[in-house]
């Protein structure tokens, strides 16, 4: 399986990493993406090693750290983003529920990663909390046809999801879809699994039935056996979907060596 979107490498994880990572594998994971929260996250990423598990970095900002954007940050992540090691961009996006007093220079942030993402021609990692309609219109707008990413943490209508798929994006499946009254289980449902990967989002969002725990890699099978469940697929008929899924959207799979 791969993690498409993990924060293994924040504090959460210092004193037991080795631990976390070695029932990460006996899982059955063997990649991890590591979308950045600031740019001081690439750091924290470059000190993650393991002989089983593959660890890829992402460059970007997250809306919740946006309080203003100084000159030369979109040189500064197009630097960044064009570099080897990154694969992807993010992540980004919008953020509407701790506070909307940053709701402009949230968007001009997210509208600077698409450019970026559209120029090194890498998936964008979109975060989307109570802001659903603007994030779509600002992806439509920004949408040219070299434009794709994941939209992470999907849990919008079937309709809002159908939307985001025609503009070229993927579906990033966490652990919301395993909980009993949040209805993405049946949205989900309703949309195809050629365009959805799987995330933990570690250490946020364990899913059921580690809720309120620390999430961690090992915890994605949760959601994989729920998607399994919900096509009436096996669990390793979804692995082998979403893999592919995650290769096509990276463009690659050199990570089994």
């Amino acid at each position: 399986m791969i993690d498409t979107h993990s924060h293994i490498y924040l504090e959460q994880f210092d004193e037991d990493r080795g631990d976390v990572m070695q029932r990460a594998r006996e899982a059955g994971v063997e990649a991890i993406f590591m979308p950045a929260i600031d740019l001081d996250s690439l750091e924290q990423m470059k000190k993650l090693h393991h002989d089983e598990i593959s660890f890829y970095e992402m460059a970007g900002l997250h809306p919740c750290s946006v309080k203003e954007l100084e000159g030369g940050f979109e040189a500064t992540l197009r630097t960044l983003c064009a570099r080897e090691e990154i694969y992807g961009v993010g992540e980004t996006g919008l953020d509407y529920y701790w506070s909307t007093d940053h709701v402009d220079v949230q968007k001009q942030s997210l509208q600077i990663h698409c450019r970026v993402a559209k120029e090194v021609q890498k998936p964008i990692i979109i975060h989307n909390r109570e802001s659903t309609a603007d994030m779509l219109d600002l992806i439509e707008e920004q949408q040219d046809g070299s434009l794709f990413g994941i939209w992470h943490c999907f849990n919008g209508t079937v309709d809002e999801g159908k939307r985001a798929l025609d503009m070229g994006f993927h579906l990033g499946i966490g652990g919301v879809v395993t909980f009993k009254n949040g209805g993405v289980d049946k949205t989900v449902a309703e949309l195809p699994i050629e365009h959805m990967v799987l995330e933990t989002d570690a250490p946020y969002l364990s899913p059921t039935p580690k809720r309120g725990k620390r999430n961690e890699p090992a915890f994605m099978k949760y959601t994989a056996q729920k998607l399994a469940d919900i096509f009436e697929l096996s669990l390793e008929e979804v692995d082998r979907i979403t893999t592919e899924n995650a290769e096509r959207l990276f463009g690659f799979n050199q990570y089994r060596n």
